[in-house]
């Protein structure tokens, strides 16, 4: 699990707005998503993903986790309502008419809630074996509430016993992005009830499960360093998580680039690059 250090990225052509949804869609699967690929390694690897299994990605975005399962033999099923751009993206790579010499014919790619692939059992949906939620919860106040529900919508679609893999943000002390995720906090008020930074908690992906009737099953810590090309990268790579929204509507894009510009700062090495050691946790619960 060697991380990897993403290439220069040029600005895109013209004067696009950071808020246009294309261009930010671009942004994470270009520069961000990959920051989570020894996340997703390490999951597979323990889980034995391959051939045999089935896989339900919950808030697949880009498909980046999916694209990998896929490389390991696995069927995949991807399931997104969040952002048509992002899934679009993910359609360039995995659906067969846009990558036909290595796209499974099986692949399936829905926009909307799990409960529209279809019901288990049916010829187009047999139970998945194992349903992944890899999108990090614990940074933000509220971040897991919609969780809960894409969960009890997609338990029904897999085996008994089937696991269910949720992922965290690791403690604070070992995710350096964390004092950079303060500056949406600060830039958020009073906006602050709902979408603004909080210390993760060693049980948030637990509670999480148990509220929804899964039992935790095992749990790991992985090494996700966010590395960057330059400064510019950094700034787009983390306003397209979409967990500096909040900010920008209540101050303006300006002010956010300049703040975020400034935290990173201190992150920023000789060569130009900026390096921050980050620590991800998952859980892996199973459906009753």
């Amino acid at each position: 699990m060697t991380p990897t250090l993403v290439r220069r990225h040029l600005t895109h052509a013209g004067e696009v707005p950071r808020a246009d949804l294309c261009a930010r869609a671009r942004d994470w699967s270009e520069i961000q998503e990959r920051m989570l690929v020894p996340l997703y390694e390490a999951v597979y690897e323990r889980l034995e993903v391959g051939s045999g299994t089935r896989l339900l990605g919950l808030g697949c975005g880009s498909g980046l986790a999916l694209l990998m399962a896929a490389s390991r033999g696995a069927t995949v099923t991807g399931v997104d309502h969040s952002s048509p751009e992002r899934l679009a993206l993910a359609r360039e790579r995995l659906l067969p008419e846009t990558w036909s010499t290595r796209a499974r014919a099986d692949t399936r790619l829905v926009d909307g809630a799990p409960e529209d692939v279809g019901a288990a059992g049916d010829a187009e949906t047999p139970a998945y074996t194992l349903v992944t939620a890899f999108e990090p919860i614990g940074c933000l106040a509220g971040d897991s509430e919609g969780l809960g529900g894409l969960l009890q919508a997609a338990t029904p679609l897999a085996e008994r016993g089937a696991p269910v893999v949720l992922a965290g943000w690791g403690p604070p002390e070992r995710c350096t992005t964390s004092s950079v995720l303060r500056v949406a906090t600060k830039l958020a008020d009073p906006l602050r009830s709902t979408g603004s930074w909080r210390p993760a908690l060693r049980d948030d992906l637990e509670e999480v499960a148990r509220r929804v009737g899964l039992r935790p099953d095992g749990s790991g810590r992985v090494a996700c360093p966010f590395g960057y090309a330059d400064m510019d990268s950094a700034v787009r790579g983390l306003l397209s998580t979409g967990l500096f929204d909040a900010a920008i509507s209540a101050t303006d894009q300006t002010q956010v680039d300049k703040e975020l510009t400034e935290a990173l700062h201190p992150y920023q090495r000789r060569d130009g690059t900026v390096w921050m050691p980050n620590v991800f946790r998952y859980l892996i619960a199973r459906t009753p």
